[in-house]
C-alpha cells in the first residue's frame, strides 16, 4: 500500500491533469491544512484514499451486494432545500463521489465519520452503529423522501435559521470578491438564473472539504425584491471509479440525487462535467461546527441512515438481497468497521499532520 503522502501526491497529479489551469491551488492549500487539523476533517478531505484503503482494512465488506451508493457519506453530507412543490427537505446533499460500490459502504463511512468527530461527550460507538442500522432497516422497508413541512418537527427546528443568521448567510455572498470565470462556468450559472440576462459578476468560492481544488463560483443577483445565489462547481470521475474501475467515467452524482425514494431539489442539474445548485438558508449543509449536538444524536443517526436507504433503494429488486446480507453479518459488525476504520484513518491523519 502507498503511503499518505504518496497518494496525496499521485491524486493531486490526477486533479491538475483533468483540470488544468481551472484547478484551484489555494483551494488545495485550505485542504490540507484542514487535513491537518483534525482526523474528521481528513476524513472528508480523503476520499479517494478511503477508496484505496477501506477493503483492505475491512476485507469483509467486500462480499456485500454493490448497488449505486453516495460514495463519500459522513455526517455534514445532509442539508436542507425546497422541492418542486416548495416544500422544504432534509436529507443528503453532495453526490459528487457517487458509484456502484458495496453498499456497506455508506453505512461504515458515516458510522466512522460520527466516531471521529464525537469528542469526549459524544455517543458512544455501539449507539452510532445501533441508530444508523436502526433507520437504514426502516428505510429500505419504507423509503420516503424526509418533508419537513409537516412531520419531523424537531429536526424542522433544528435547522430553520433564525432572522439574524439568514441576514448572515446573504451577506456573505453578496461581500464575496469577483473575479474573471472561465466562459463554460459563466454560462451554467446564466441558464441557472431565473433570469437568464440578469447581469452579475462571478465570484469564485472556497468551500466544502473534499472539493477544494476543484473550481467553484457562484453568481449573486437581486431578482423579483430578494437576492438569488446559484453556484456551479467542476466534478471529476468519483474516487471510487478511479481507484476500481478506471476506464469507467460516467459521473452519477444527478442520477442518485433524482431516485425514486427522494423529493430532489429542481435547481440541482448536472451537465457537461459541471454541477449547478441553488444557495439559500433553506438550501445549505448542516455543518458539525455548531450544530454537533444535533448531528451526533441519536435520532439524528437513525435519520441519516434511513437517507441512506432512500439513495440505495432507486433498484427495488436489490432490496432483499440487502435485508439478508444485514441479517448474516450480525449485530456487532458495523461498529467492528467503523472502529478499525476509524482507527485507521487517524492514523494516517496523524502521519500527514508531522511530514506535511
Amino acid at each position: 500500500m502507498t503511503t499518505i503522502q504518496q497518494s496525496v501526491a499521485a491524486y493531486e497529479t490526477w486533479m491538475r491533469a483533468q483540470l488544468g489551469a481551472d484547478l484551484v491551488e489555494a483551494g488545495l492549500a485550505k485542504k490540507h491544512k484542514l487535513m491537518k487539523a483534525d482526523s474528521f476533517s481528513f476524513l472528508r478531505g480523503t476520499y479517494w484514499r478511503w477508496a484505496e484503503t477501506i477493503l483492505d482494512i475491512c476485507p469483509e465488506l467486500k462480499s456485500a451486494p454493490q448497488l449505486l451508493a453516495i460514495g463519500d457519506t459522513h455526517l455534514e453530507n445532509f442539508g436542507t432545500w425546497r422541492d418542486e412543490e416548495g416544500r422544504l427537505v432534509w436529507g443528503a446533499n453532495d453526490f459528487d463521489e457517487a458509484a456502484v460500490m458495496p453498499y456497506v459502504l455508506d453505512l461504515v463511512r458515516l458510522a466512522t465519520s460520527a466516531i471521529l468527530a464525537r469528542g469526549e461527550d459524544g455517543p458512544t460507538p455501539r449507539v452510532v452503529a445501533d441508530s444508523i442500522l436502526a433507520g437504514y432497516r426502516r428505510g429500505l422497508r419504507e423509503p420516503s423522501p424526509v418533508i419537513l413541512e409537516r412531520d419531523y418537527k424537531w429536526l424542522r427546528n433544528a435547522v430553520l435559521l433564525p432572522n439574524a443568521e439568514r441576514k448572515a448567510f446573504w451577506e456573505k455572498y453578496r461581500n464575496l470578491p469577483p473575479a474573471t470565470a472561465p466562459d463554460r462556468y459563466l454560462k451554467a450559472l446564466h441558464e441557472a438564473l431565473p433570469d437568464s440576462a440578469a447581469a452579475f459578476e462571478p465570484k469564485p468560492r472556497l468551500a466544502g472539504t473534499g472539493s477544494l481544488g476543484r473550481p467553484r463560483f457562484i453568481a449573486y443577483v437581486d431578482w423579483r425584491g430578494g437576492p438569488v445565489v446559484r453556484e456551479v462547481k467542476a466534478l471529476l470521475q468519483s474516487g471510487w471509479s478511479l481507484k476500481h474501475d478506471p476506464s469507467n467515467k460516467t459521473i452519477r452524482t444527478g442520477i442518485i440525487a433524482a431516485g425514486r425514494a427522494r423529493s430532489p431539489d429542481p435547481r440541482y442539474q448536472v451537465s457537461g462535467g459541471l454541477l449547478v445548485r441553488r444557495l439559500s438558508p433553506n438550501s445549505r449543509k448542516i455543518e458539525v461546527d455548531g450544530d454537533a449536538e444535533v448531528l451526533l444524536s441519536p435520532d439524528m443517526l437513525d435519520l441519516m441512515g434511513f437517507e441512506i436507504a432512500n439513495c440505495h433503494v432507486n433498484d427495488a429488486s436489490l432490496v432483499p438481497g440487502i435485508l439478508a446480507d444485514l441479517d448474516d453479518r450480525g449485530p456487532e459488525w458495523l461498529r467492528l468497521a467503523a472502529k478499525a476504520a476509524a482507527a485507521a484513518v487517524t492514523a494516517e491523519q496523524a502521519e500527514f499532520a508531522k511530514r506535511g
